[in-house]
C-alpha cells in the first residue's frame, strides 16, 4: 500500500502543472503572486511551472495590475486557442455537435436530425462521424489540436475510470461488462441499446487518430457538469441538476463530488416508482416518474385526454400546444380545463419526485433542466415548488432552493465538451501523445478538494 500511495517527481510535477492550469481557469487571469497564494506553491515552483505550461502554449499574458510601490504585475491566463473541444449531445430528436475552444467559444456546430430511424446505432455512429467531421471543416480546427470528443447519451455507460468528481468514462476498464479495452459500452433500455460498444464503434468510424480520446457519459451527468461549471450550480457543494426530455433523469453532487454507483455516476431518478402499478414506462417497468412527466409520456397524455394533436406531432409541437391550451393568454380562448388539470397533476409527480431527491440528499440547490424541463418550467415552476415542499420533509426543503437551468438547450452538449478538458487538465496540461503510457494518470479530480468553482474564462458564440 505504501508502495502504491507513493508520489513520483513526475506526479508532483503533474500536481503542480494541474494546479496552475485549474487556478488560472476557474479563477480567471491572475498574477505570479496570485496563483501562489492560490495554489499553496512556492514562488520558485510558479516560476518553473508558468515557465514550461508558457512554452507548451498554454499560457499567455493578459495585461497588468498596479503592485503596492513595485513594477506592475502581469497577469496570466489559459491561452483559449491552445486546445479545441468536441461536445456531442446524443439527444432525443437530434444529434447535436458543437466544437469549442478553450474558452468554450462556440466556433462550429452540426445539427443533424433523428428523424423515424430513431436511435438506430449504424445512423447515430453515422451522424456523429460527418458532425465530427463538419465542425472541423466549418473552424478550420486542425485535427491536432483536439483534446478530445465528449459524448452525451441516454442509460447508462460503462467502461473506462468513472471519476467522482469530474471527468467522464475513459477508455480501458478492466472486465468483460466493462467493456476491455474496447471502451465504453452504453445500456441504454429505453432506447433499445443492449451494451452497445459505442466507443469501439466510433473509434472504427470517426477516423481520428488515435491520441483523441472519446469520453462517453449519460447526459443528465454532462447537463449537471455544465450547470456546476458554468450556470446555476455555480458555487454549490450540495446538489441535483434534472434533466426533462423524453425521458427524465439526474445528476447529484454530494460535499462537491458527483453521486453514482459501482458503474456509473448517473441517477436514473426517472426509474424511480411513482405510482404502484402504475402507467407502463418505455423501460418496460409500470409507475416510473419518467411514465408521468417525460415529454413522451406527457404528448401520450394529452391524446389520451383528446388533446387536438395529429398522431404524427412530435414531442416538442405536442408540449408548446399543451402549454398553449392551458395557458391561452390575454385575448385567446379560455383556457382547457384538461390541459390545465394534466399540467397540475405534472407539476405534482414533478414535486413528489424532488421530495425525494431532497429528503435523501439534502442538496442546496435543485435546478430542472434539460429542452422539455426549460419549456415547461416558467408555467410549472410555483407548482412544482409547493408540491415539493408539501411532500418533503420540512427542515431539508426550506434549506432547498429549486430553480431552472441557466445553460439552455446546449447544456448538455457544453457539459460533454468539458468531459476531455476535465481530463486534460488531470494530466497537467500534458496531451495523451505526450505521456508515456506509464506516466499517465487516471481520470483525475478536476477542482481540488472536490470544490466546483466559478468559470473564470467566460463562454460565449463565434
Amino acid at each position: 500500500m505504501a508502495e502504491r500511495n507513493r508520489r513520483t517527481v513526475r506526479d508532483l510535477r503533474r500536481g503542480n502543472r494541474s494546479a496552475v492550469l485549474q487556478r488560472l481557469y476557474f479563477e480567471g487571469p491572475s498574477s505570479r503572486q496570485e496563483l501562489g497564494s492560490g495554489t499553496g506553491l512556492s514562488s520558485g515552483s510558479i516560476s518553473n511551472v508558468v515557465s514550461e505550461l508558457a512554452a507548451d502554449g498554454l499560457l499567455e499574458e493578459a495585461g497588468t495590475v498596479d503592485s503596492d510601490g513595485g513594477r506592475p504585475r502581469t497577469l496570466l491566463r489559459v491561452a483559449p486557442a491552445s486546445g479545441y473541444l468536441i461536445g456531442i449531445d446524443v439527444g432525443e430528436t437530434r444529434v447535436r455537435t458543437e466544437l469549442f475552444d478553450l474558452s468554450f467559444t462556440e466556433l462550429a456546430r452540426s445539427e443533424r436530425p433523428l428523424g423515424r430511424h430513431g436511435y438506430d446505432v449504424e445512423r447515430i455512429v453515422d451522424h456523429i462521424r460527418h458532425a465530427v467531421a463538419d465542425v472541423l471543416r466549418d473552424s478550420q480546427v486542425p485535427v491536432e489540436g483536439l483534446l478530445g470528443v465528449g459524448i452525451g447519451v441516454p442509460g447508462i455507460v460503462v467502461g473506462g475510470a468513472v471519476d467522482g468528481s469530474a471527468g467522464g468514462v475513459t477508455s480501458g476498464a478492466a472486465g468483460a461488462d466493462a467493456g476491455g479495452a474496447g471502451g465504453a459500452v452504453v445500456h441504454g433500455q429505453t432506447i433499445g441499446w443492449d451494451a452497445v460498444p459505442l466507443e469501439a464503434l466510433l473509434r472504427e468510424a470517426a477516423g481520428l487518430p488515435a491520441e483523441v480520446p472519446f469520453f462517453i457519459d449519460n447526459g443528465a451527468k454532462t447537463l449537471g457538469q455544465a450547470e456546476m461549471w458554468f450556470g446555476g450550480g455555480r458555487g454549490a457543494r450540495d446538489a441535483v441538476i434534472a434533466l426533462i426530455g423524453s425521458g427524465v433523469g439526474a445528476c447529484v453532487v454530494v460535499n462537491g463530488a458527483l453521486y453514482g454507483g459501482a458503474h456509473s455516476s448517473a441517477v436514473e431518478w426517472g426509474h424511480t416508482t411513482l405510482r404502484v402499478g402504475g402507467r407502463r414506462c418505455r423501460c418496460g417497468s409500470v409507475g416510473c416518474l419518467e411514465a408521468y412527466a417525460g415529454a413522451q409520456a406527457l404528448r401520450e397524455r394529452w391524446l389520451e385526454e383528446g388533446g387536438p394533436l395529429s398522431e404524427g406531432a412530435d414531442e416538442e409541437t405536442a408540449l408548446a400546444a399543451l402549454l398553449l391550451a392551458a395557458h391561452p393568454g390575454d385575448g385567446g380562448p379560455p383556457a382547457d380545463p384538461a390541459a390545465v388539470q394534466l399540467l397540475d397533476e405534472t407539476a405534482e409527480f414533478l414535486g413528489a419526485g424532488i421530495a425525494d431527491l431532497v429528503n435523501l440528499f439534502h442538496p442546496e440547490r435543485i435546478l430542472l433542466g434539460g429542452w422539455a424541463g426549460l419549456m415547461l418550467g416558467p408555467a410549472l415552476l410555483p407548482a412544482v415548488r409547493g408540491y415539493a415542499a408539501q411532500y418533503a420533509l420540512r427542515y431539508p426543503a426550506e434549506r432547498t432552493v429549486i430553480e431552472l437551468g441557466r445553460l439552455g438547450p446546449d447544456a448538455v452538449t457544453v457539459g460533454a465538451a468539458t468531459l476531455p478538458l476535465a481530463d486534460f487538465f488531470a494530466r497537467g496540461g500534458r496531451r495523451r501523445q505526450q505521456l508515456p503510457d506509464q506516466a499517465r494518470p487516471g481520470q483525475a479530480a478536476l477542482v481540488a478538494e472536490g470544490e466546483w468553482r466559478a468559470y473564470g474564462v467566460g463562454r460565449s458564440s463565434g
